[in-house]
């Protein structure tokens, strides 16, 4: 199983930006999806989730401006994120939580990152 995330780039505050990231390979069903990020020194932190059914969980520091969204027919995450802050400046990381083709249990993966810079 491979996630390729993309989007990340250069934006002036208060811009917006959209990142995707797609599975691919041995993949009977996801069922968590979410986007973390992380700066270099720094732990990771969870940014938001989405449930397989649709349902959302948001970090205080992204609610009202961060919309995640999936489209499970073709495995893919959506992290819309508008208004951005020169804080939200980071990598960004997507997990997917993958129950695998021809196997009784799920595992999570990981995206490479992508860069988001937001400048002041």
């Amino acid at each position: 199983v491979q996630l390729q995330a993309s989007g990340g780039g250069l934006v002036q505050g208060g811009g917006s930006l959209r990142l995707s990231c797609a599975a691919s390979g041995s993949i009977f069903s996801i069922n968590l999806m979410a986007w973390y990020r992380q700066i270099p020194g720094n732990q990771r932190e969870l940014v938001a989730t989405i449930t397989r059914a649709g349902s959302t969980n948001y970090a205080d520091s992204v609610k009202g401006r961060f919309t995640i969204s999936r489209d499970n027919a073709n495995n893919t995450v959506w992290l819309q994120m508008n208004n951005l802050k020169p804080e939200d400046t980071s990598v960004y990381y997507c997990l997917a939580n993958v129950a695998v083709t021809g196997t009784a249990y799920a595992k999570s993966y990981w995206g490479k990152g992508t860069l988001v810079t937001v400048s002041s």
